[in-house]
């Protein structure tokens, strides 16, 4: 894999009437893994069908390697970008190792089938998201969490330089959610993640984006971001943030809920 850098410039996305992005600005240096956070509703997974260059903003810019989304070919920004969406969907009933195989396809020329280094590709990709011994599995007979793996292994036979992923630990049990975590705080590819766990953004994210309301509320290292007020200004529950070894913050909470029902 190869890398790259992102940057969303005072992103704003409208539907219809209704603001759902405003004035975002993200920044994701090579190699470096930045968590998007906030409650649901506040624009995370829009901000990700921007910065894959699915959706246009309609005001400001998203480049990549300070070239805007808009002026790259969608093969060209297929060969750079992957994005694991939140649950994958596909009509047919592939096979594990099918769907996989999906990702060679930028790379490939048209109309052209799967090569043996493509089939190479893929059965180690399954291989490294846990799934060896999974290429004749029908999709159908899949759990979620194992249909987020395939679809990750897919997303990496891309070979992307930005691989963007939309709370991917949703449907993975706490063991898989680790190593997912792991793997991507260890890649040397530029990553874009949004999470809802605060605690998991924290210990494996370099840089972390605060969403509330479309708006952007924070954005720096975990400890910047993650402070006990600012989780009960945009959660609205209390939080004691403590500090591990290596800095990093680890947060726990407490037992009331709301925040605004506990006297100051």
């Amino acid at each position: 894999m190869t890398t790259a850098r992102l940057r969303a410039d005072q992103v704003g996305w409208n539907a219809g009437a209704v603001t759902i992005l405003a004035e975002v600005a993200l920044t994701a240096e090579p190699g470096t893994t930045v968590g998007v956070l906030g409650p649901n509703g506040s624009g995370k997974s829009s901000l990700l069908r921007l910065l894959a260059g699915l959706a246009r903003p309609h005001t400001g810019e998203v480049l990549l390697d300070d070239v805007g989304l808009s002026m790259l070919r969608q093969r060209a920004l297929a060969r750079r970008i992957a994005v694991v969406a939140q649950q994958a969907a596909t009509e047919v009933d592939l096979s594990a190792l099918e769907v996989v195989l999906l990702g060679r396809i930028p790379h490939r020329p048209r109309l052209a089938g799967e090569s043996g280094a493509d089939v190479a590709l893929a059965r180690q990709a399954l291989a490294d998201a846990g799934l060896a011994g999974f290429e004749r599995r029908r999709w159908a007979s899949l759990s979620g969490g194992e249909r987020q793996r395939v679809d990750l292994a897919r997303a990496l036979v891309q070979e992307p330089d930005l691989l963007l992923l939309d709370e991917p630990t949703n449907h993975l049990d706490i063991k898989h959610q680790l190593e997912l975590l792991h793997f991507l705080a260890s890649s040397p590819t530029t990553v874009v993640v949004t999470l809802h766990d605060l605690d998991l953004a924290a210990q494996h994210c370099d840089h972390l984006v605060l969403l509330h309301g479309g708006r952007l509320v924070a954005a720096g290292s975990p400890a910047e971001v993650l402070t006990p007020d600012r989780i009960a200004q945009v959660y609205e529950v209390r939080a004691q943030v403590d500090t591990d070894a290596d800095g990093r913050p680890r947060i726990r909470y407490g037992r009331s809920g709301s925040a605004r029902i506990v006297p100051g």
